[in-house]
């Protein structure tokens, strides 16, 4: 595929491996791209039954890349080209390369496990929550601090299915840290590992998916998100992709200027964060 990316298909395994570890695997349009391509191979491919995605490095994902080339600041993804593409340009061009994206992800029909280790900032959990299964590391946490910036909580907002109403909230309200242990508490992961043991136990888990049938599969999987979509989980996460939009609104009305410090500000809370 890509080296951003890369995609192997072992024992009826297809293995999705984040690689820009030098970045703490920070998400360009390149890599989203990739990525999809690669759960798309992985759906289309009939010798595949599971699909585990990994990353490369000490973290799992930093969120959206927000350090961006000069040759590249035009580009609405790095510092949003609000006067040139406004409102309607900005969201359609986040509906198409981070909702859909992500719902696309969730929809998958195959079962899918995600391997999380170190730092899962805000666009980090819009590559997790679409799996079916999260394991994660003992050094694992998971935060989104985008309130920080105006904005309510990263596109595809999960944060009330994965971790109930009030820790959602206090996530969003704080940006603070959710660790390993805390987030299996409360059920958004399936199990936490030692780090050194991440890779071999998430692979051995979708050995073991590997060897039912795959229809069986695909049936049990569909019944389960058609369980939650009865409950109203679609609504709901496109209502709250349109008030993570109007977010952006209104920072475009407060000014151009005092969204890059936002920005900035965010940039900077990562950072501290390790």
């Amino acid at each position: 595929m890509n080296e951003t990316v890369l995609y192997e298909v072992r024992d009826s395994i297809a293995f999705i491996t984040l690689n820009r570890p030098e970045v703490h695997n920070a998400q360009n349009p390149e890599l989203l791209e990739v990525l999809d391509q690669c759960w798309t191979s992985a759906a289309q491919d009939e010798s595949v039954k599971v699909i585990l995605l990994q990353a490369n490095g000490r973290n799992f994902s930093a969120g959206h890349d927000l350090a961006v080339p000069e040759d590249r600041k035009s580009d609405v993804f790095a510092n949003f080209d609000y006067k040139n593409r406004g409102v309607a340009g900005q969201y359609l061009w986040e509906q198409s390369h981070y909702f859909e994206y992500s719902r696309r992800w969730r929809n998958n029909p195959k079962p899918s496990i995600a391997a999380v280790q170190g730092a899962c900032i805000a666009a980090g959990l819009m590559l997790a929550w679409p799996c079916d299964l999260i394991i994660a590391a003992d050094n694992a946490w998971f935060s989104d601090p985008t309130v920080v910036m105006g904005i309510a909580g990263v596109e595809y907002h999960g944060h009330t299915w994965e971790l109930g109403p009030r820790k959602a909230k206090q996530m969003l309200f704080t940006a603070d840290k959710v660790s390993a242990a805390e987030a299996h508490r409360l059920g958004m992961v399936n199990e936490v590992v030692p780090l050194e043991e991440l890779a071999a136990f998430s692979a051995a888990l979708a050995g073991r998916i590997a060897e039912r049938d795959l229809f069986s599969l695909v049936m049990a999987k569909r019944v389960v998100n058609q369980t939650v979509d009865i409950m109203g989980q679609p609504a709901a996460l496109q209502s709250g992709f349109d008030l993570h939009e109007m977010g952006h609104a209104q920072c475009i009305a407060r000014s151009a200027g005092e969204t890059a410090v936002l920005t900035r500000d965010v940039a900077e809370l990562r950072k501290k964060s390790g």
